[in-house]
């Protein structure tokens, strides 16, 4: 009889029939719409309710009535407004008409709607109204959601509640990555951005931006976070004038390589990423070039810059040879501004690009007179020969 019932209840639900089967077999039972849903009031909802010190608050209600005893979802709704405008779902589903709320989930999303209304963290703790009902929905024997069964209950006022702040503190991104064509749009393939050093919310990176243009993301994945043109605070840099939207990533009037360093700040909850385009320079450093005043950004350690995202920057040829290891060595890096050149520098080991980023003092690699230094950004290689 069971098996006949839920077959029979497989196929009314498939066809989205809600009706009575024609025999009078009682296997076959009619499934009805029901009209009344009742959440019951709990019995402390005029008394106050401190959430930071609750474990869970337990509501019950009257099962709804399809017409035969059948296995039920429900799930909560809370709202700030009697109306339950604007209201939130809490994640959980329960099987039972005894429903224990979670009080840490109920007390982060109330701390997600006031914020959404204007208030800010200094406004906390405070005491509000909250507004609870509840949507049942009949369930199959796979607890998949049965179509045109779901009804909500009324809805029941939670009077006094205490509401502290109860969201984890926001945290500035410790990583961040680029994809963009050079990548195949993945951020699987996608270019790790460095941080300056001495620094936990600045970061650089070469990049080759076209008209399709980029993204950058704290994680190698597209999930709703990555930060696109409308992203960005502000724009600076000698080339900003060439970055413009497409379709929402930060895109290239032309397709060229930038230097891009993006800093990143709090304002209240908001992650603010303030970007600045500039010429993508790369430079030799020190006595490979015969530059016994480490001077900055001198002509004589200027890497060429290539036309296209696969080909290399190349520097110019050593004029002295330094021994590397205990002595002197190569010693190369991009000039992020307002920063010291070592902030930013690198060199290579292994046919490898090795970014000092926020690490100590590199190991010293030897070059001869006449070498040259050639750098693969997007494949992260390069070469001394």
């Amino acid at each position: 009889m069971n098996k006949i019932f839920h077959s029979l209840l497989i196929l009314a639900v498939s066809a989205g029939l809600f009706t009575s089967c024609s025999d009078d077999n009682d296997s076959n039972p009619t499934i009805s719409t029901p009209t009344a849903f009742v959440l019951n009031t709990p019995p402390a909802a005029d008394q106050p309710l401190d959430l930071a010190h609750s474990t869970a608050i337990n509501l019950t209600c009257s099962q709804p009535d399809y017409g035969f005893t059948a296995s039920t979802g429900y799930t909560v709704q809370v709202s700030l407004n009697p109306d339950m405008k604007g209201y939130k779902e809490l994640g959980q589903e329960y099987t039972t008409a005894k429903i224990a709320v979670d009080a840490s989930t109920l007390a982060s999303t109330l701390t997600t709607m006031e914020l959404e209304a204007g208030k800010t963290e200094a406004d906390f703790p405070m005491n509000i109204k909250a507004y609870i009902r509840l949507k049942a929905q009949m369930l199959t024997s796979n607890n998949d959601s049965v179509e045109g069964t779901s009804i909500l209950s009324n809805v029941v006022a939670l009077n006094n509640v205490n509401l502290a702040f109860s969201l984890p503190p926001v945290e500035l991104p410790k990583t961040l990555y680029v994809e963009g064509s050079f990548s195949d749009n993945k951020f699987d393939k996608a270019m790790e951005m460095q941080p300056v050093y001495g620094t936990d919310n600045m970061f650089w990176t070469m990049v080759y931006i076209d008209s399709k243009g980029v993204k950058f993301n704290s994680v190698r994945s597209f999930d709703g976070n990555e930060v696109g043109f409308a992203g960005l605070n502000s724009i600076d840099g000698d080339l900003k004038d060439q970055i413009t939207d497409a379709a929402g990533s930060i895109a290239s009037a032309k397709d060229q390589w930038y230097l891009m360093v993006v800093t990143t700040s709090l304002q209240g909850r908001t992650i603010l990423y303030d970007a600045q385009f500039l010429t993508p320079a790369v430079w030799l450093m020190g006595q490979c070039i015969g530059d016994g005043d480490w001077s900055e950004e001198n002509k004589a350690g200027l890497f060429t810059v290539p036309d296209a995202a696969d080909k290399e920057f190349v520097s110019p040829a050593f004029t002295n040879a330094v021994p590397g290891g205990d002595g002197d060595g190569v010693r190369i890096y991009v000039k992020v501004p307002g920063q010291d050149w070592w902030k930013s520098e690198f060199i290579i080991f292994d046919g490898k690009i090795a970014y000092r980023g926020n690490g100590g003092d590199q190991d010293r690699v030897a070059g001869k007179v006449g070498q040259k230094v050639y750098l693969n950004f997007v494949k992260g290689t390069g070469e001394i020969k």
